[in-house]
């Protein structure tokens, strides 16, 4: 069996004309990508000035050398790891303790007071009604 060679992508846009993808893709390689990573369209990590900081090989790298769900410094960081530095002595200190009393409030007794209970006529209570609104107002009229 005969191997095809590979189509180029070409793509048509809205307004007719062909595109080639790949073609777009390898002549832009080396230009800024739009975003905040801070790398080119191949996946270099760029510096201020648009230089390559890290290669997209050494990026790989080491995201394979890195044990699986570890999370990195950021993209293209180079792992590296600080000498520990020596720590002073603590100079040994006296600790006093001290009580402390705690104080309960005084209860005091509350007198009870009855309310007395004022019967009202039934003739004095009105029934309130809220005001319609909205689509309860509109639909009101249409019975």
């Amino acid at each position: 069996m005969v191997a095809r060679p590979t189509r180029k992508k070409m793509y048509r846009t809205m307004q007719g004309r062909m595109v080639d993808i790949d073609q777009l893709r390898t002549a832009n390689e080396s230009i800024r990508a739009v975003g905040n990573m801070k790398v080119n369209a191949r996946g270099d990590v760029l510096g201020a000035n648009g230089q390559v900081i890290t290669p997209k090989s050494q990026v790989i790298k080491q995201y394979y050398e890195q044990p699986k769900g570890k999370v990195s410094e950021g993209p293209g960081s180079i792992k590296q790891t600080p000498a520990p530095q020596p720590q002073p002595q603590a100079k040994a200190v006296e600790t006093k303790t001290v009580e402390t009393k705690t104080v309960e409030p005084k209860k005091v007794a509350t007198p009870k007071v009855a309310t007395p209970k004022v019967a009202t006529p039934k003739a004095e209570i009105k029934k309130t009604v809220a005001p319609k609104k909205g689509i309860d107002e509109a639909l009101d009229g249409l019975e």
